[in-house]
C-alpha cells in the first residue's frame, strides 16, 4: 500500500522522536535499544527499515548513533550497561581470584620450606646433644632455679 508524502514525513518524525527517546535511555518495558523496539515505538512496520524500503536510511542513522554512543562509553540500554558492568566486574574478580590462588601457592611453599628447616634444625639439635653426651669435655650447666627469691618488681 502506497503512502502519501505527508504520511511518510509524519512517520519519519515519529521514528526520529522514538529514536531520540531510545537513545536517551527511555527504553520501554520488554524492549531494547534496537530496530524492533524503534519500529514498535514509532508505530511502523519493522520491515520498512530494511533493504530498499522507505525508512532504511533511518535504520542506518539509528545504528550509527547507537555505535557513536557506545564508542563514547555511553550505553543507552540499561540492560546492556548492566551486562557490560557485570562482565567488567567478573573480569576483575577472576583477576583477584588468580592473585589469591598465587598467594596461597606461595604461602604453601613457604610453609613447606619452613617445616623442612625446622625439621633440619631439630635433627641438628638432636645430633649435637648426642655428640655432647658422648664426650667428657663438655660440662653440664646447673639446672635453672625454680624458686623465686624476693619480688620481681
Amino acid at each position: 500500500m502506497r503512502i502519501s508524502a505527508a504520511q511518510r514525513a509524519e512517520n519519519e518524525n515519529r521514528i526520529r522522536a522514538a529514536m531520540d527517546r531510545l537513545l536517551r535511555g527511555e527504553i520501554p518495558p520488554g524492549g531494547k535499544c534496537d530496530i524492533k523496539t524503534l519500529a514498535r515505538e514509532a508505530g511502523v512496520d519493522r520491515t520498512a527499515f530494511y533493504g530498499t524500503r522507505p525508512y532504511a536510511h533511518l535504520r542506518v542513522e539509528f545504528e550509527r548513533r547507537v555505535q557513536t554512543l557506545q564508542d563514547a562509553g555511553e550505553i543507552p540500554d540499561p540492560r546492556e550497561a548492566q551486562i557490560t558492568r557485570l562482565k567488567a566486574e567478573n573480569a576483575k574478580l577472576r583477576e583477584r581470584l588468580a592473585r589469591s590462588e598465587q598467594t596461597v601457592t606461595e604461602l604453601t611453599d613457604f610453609r613447606a620450606q619452613t617445616l623442612a628447616r625446622l625439621a633440619a634444625q631439630h635433627e641438628e639439635i638432636v645430633r649435637l646433644r648426642e655428640a655432647a653426651a658422648g664426650t667428657s669435655q663438655v660440662s653440664r650447666l646447673p639446672a635453672p632455679r625454680t624458686t623465686v627469691i624476693g619480688s620481681c618488681s
